[in-house]
């Protein structure tokens, strides 16, 4: 598939993968150690010195970078992490991609459905004016109430499977103006594909978003070769939308219950604040839109 060209590396696993990008990060002033005088071939720490970083040979450390090694204790692991200056999400992560690598889990074979729990609608419809949508574990926009859906401005143009939101992020022209923050915006989704990627790289709703933005986005590909894990399930999104201007609200993800990874998100404003007029807005202007009769061809 497209994504294998955008591993960080031929053959191996994704724990070795992981291991070759974040090495390729650390500096050696990063962790204490004497630049080096002579040319370095690679960038960031050479395997023997992320070896003695992390008190393990340099053959058993090369062993985990090709994936020959597909063991390591929670020990190395956290020993590693600890080395490279990992976070939380990836030190978790590498945990993670470690009990994957002995290639022991059942590969999914299905695309996860896109329909969402009963009631889910009535609950969308219910936190009026607040926008509010449903996404599939890979950003597919499932449900959303009206707010919602145009708060993403243009994403209604686009019709069913074609509306996710890593797609509209890198694909949609309207997405760089919307968001105030895209590049923070870009990341957390590539974050979290790229942490989806580390425990079910085969998954097939996975291959299909992945495969499609290598293949179109730059930046995307760009992104994907940096290894980062960081999500954010809550804060504040500021956007320039093109009917309330200025929008800069809060908000709060939920995962629903007895799904694969569904998740409801709910933004929010103060009461009496320009923030929630601005919100009231969008809901109107939204409804507005919906009512009235499509002009565009049947499908």
């Amino acid at each position: 598939m497209a994504r294998e060209q955008h591993s960080g590396g031929s053959g191996g696993t994704e724990l070795g993968r992981f291991l070759r990008a974040r090495r390729s990060r650390v500096t050696p002033g990063d962790v204490g150690l004497p630049a080096s005088s002579g040319l370095r071939r690679t960038p960031g720490l050479r395997r023997e010195e992320l070896a003695t970083l992390a008190g393990i040979s340099i053959d058993y450390y090369a062993r985990l970078e090709r994936g020959t090694e597909t063991r390591p204790s929670p020990s190395v692991i956290d020993s590693l992490a600890r080395a490279l200056r990992l976070g939380k999400a990836e030190h978790k992560h590498l945990r993670e991609l470690a009990a994957s690598a002995d290639g022991n889990a059942a590969a999914p074979t299905t695309v996860p459905s896109r329909s969402v729990p009963p009631g889910t609608e009535l609950i969308l419809e219910s936190l009026r004016p607040n926008p509010a949508y449903v996404v599939g574990r890979t950003f597919e926009l499932l449900a959303a109430n009206p707010g919602g859906l145009h708060l993403f401005a243009g994403i209604e143009d686009w019709q069913g499977e074609q509306r996710n939101l890593a797609r509209y992020v890198f694909l949609h022209p309207a997405a760089r103006n919307l968001f105030a923050d895209w590049d923070g915006a870009v990341r957390s989704v590539v974050a979290w594909l790229r942490g989806l990627a580390g425990i079910e790289p085969d998954a097939p709703d996975l291959a299909l978003i992945v495969d499609e933005l290598l293949s179109k986005s730059p930046e995307f590909a760009r992104m994907w070769d940096r290894y980062d894990v960081k999500g954010n399930s809550s804060g504040r999104h500021t956007y320039h939308h093109p009917v309330v201007g200025e929008l800069a609200l809060g908000y709060q993800g939920l995962t629903l219950n007895g799904t694969n990874s569904q998740h409801l998100v709910v933004f929010y404003a103060e009461p009496d604040t320009p923030e929630y007029d601005a919100m009231v807005l969008l809901d109107k202007a939204a409804q507005e839109k919906a009512s009235k009769p499509s002009t565009s061809p049947a499908q």
